[in-house]
């Protein structure tokens, strides 16, 4: 519990300072919050050796810094590929049988609809789903043939499917 309260108390004696400089290295304010948050989960990880610095903040300071320049070189190799490759194609937006199947997806029970999306989009066999899920093959096997029969039953009710658009 003091190590908590201990870090607790750097965490408030720094943090604002800390977002400062984050911002102020980025220029981006969602950036600085996600950099900030890493360097304090890096600090709570090794708190039972940081604690006993004398340069704390420094040390977070020096983390953020190493944060923001590995964020500014995947941003640059990512500009790079970009100018290499062009920027993406246009996607088209979804079609309305691929609306009416996910919204049919989306009423089926969790287990049910990742069997299905295991099953049919990666074409797992159910031994592998079971194994990827941990639960028994037949177990996998009712999943598969309950979201079928569910789907087949929400895409037929052309009532219901109206509403999704």
């Amino acid at each position: 519990m003091r190590d908590a309260e201990s870090f607790d108390d750097l965490y408030r004696a720094t943090s604002r300072r800390l977002m400062h400089y984050a911002y102020a290295l980025t220029g981006d304010m969602g950036e600085a919050q996600d950099l900030v948050q890493e360097v304090y989960i890096r600090a709570w990880q090794r708190w039972s050796r940081l604690r006993h610095y004398d340069a704390i903040e420094a040390w977070l300071r020096h983390v953020l810094s190493h944060l923001a320049t590995d964020r500014w070189r995947r941003l640059r190799n990512f500009r790079a590929a970009l100018g290499r490759t062009g920027p993406p194609g246009h996607v088209a937006p979804p079609g309305d049988e691929g609306m009416l199947l996910v919204w049919a997806l989306r009423k089926l029970p969790p287990p049910q609809r990742r069997a299905v999306a295991l099953h049919y989009l990666f074409d797992l066999p159910v031994e592998e789903i079971a194994s990827e899920t941990g639960a028994p093959t037949g177990t996998v096997k009712s999943w598969l043939s309950r979201g079928r029969a569910a789907l087949a039953v929400a895409l037929s009710e052309p009532a219901e499917a109206e509403d999704v658009h």
